[in-house]
């Protein structure tokens, strides 16, 4: 008898500690939702920034699925048009990259930060959490619009609270070797590099929405 108890106290405890454990294994869903950077512009699907990104978190660890849901010649116009049935529900969490096509069409900010603004108020009325990460302005567009640009996403980032990962092309711009012939969109390599500067952000993240559902 004394030999049943012990082995019964074993398995409760057992139990009792693998739990967390297990909660903490559960899938978390997310979706990239922008334009060709998302997408993976001439790349092979496992080229993309989002299936880079998973890879690089699955290879850490995590236990989650990164959706494609780039559109390339998106703007942030057609982003706000197609976010409520691109986002499926049960997404736990959003990276939202948008507005370098509005930028190279000379789109106005004002009219960029309205249509980003309406994405991530569609997305926080469904309870998903959203990443969203920075553009800026290429030069040749001037100061005074580039200025006006940049300023965009932080202001965003602290209207909603959000996270903010300030440049979604950081150490590709100008990186020899990164980018496709264009010299605009990244190539394999270049979106590694964006993968691995992303990388802490997008844990952090995951973090949040992993705090948040307990």
């Amino acid at each position: 008898m004394r030999f049943k108890a012990i082995l019964l106290h074993v398995l409760v405890m057992t139990s009792l500690l693998a739990a967390p454990v297990a909660a903490q294994q559960e899938e978390i869903q997310l979706v990239g939702f922008g334009d060709s950077l998302m997408a993976g512009y001439q790349l092979d699907p496992n080229q993309s920034y989002p299936a880079q990104l998973e890879a690089a978190l699955k290879a850490k660890g995590y236990n989650v699925t990164v959706a494609n849901a780039g559109v390339s010649g998106d703007t942030t116009s057609a982003g706000l048009s197609r976010v409520d049935w691109s986002v499926p529900d049960g997404t736990d969490g959003v990276i939202l990259e948008l507005g370098a096509n509005d930028a190279l069409r000379g789109v106005p900010p004002e009219q960029t930060e309205k249509n980003l603004d309406a994405i991530i108020s569609r997305l926080k009325e469904r309870g998903i959490p959203v990443l969203l990460a920075g553009m800026m302005a290429p030069p040749n567009m001037g100061s005074q619009y580039s200025t006006r640009y940049n300023d965009i996403y932080p202001r965003l980032a602290e209207k909603h609270d959000l996270p903010l990962y300030p440049f979604f092309l950081d150490g590709v711009v100008a990186a020899a070797g990164t980018q496709l012939e264009d010299g605009m969109h990244p190539n394999a390599r270049g979106v590694g590099i964006m993968v691995e500067r992303s990388l802490p952000a997008v844990e952090r993240f995951i973090g949040e929405i992993r705090n948040t559902a307990k």
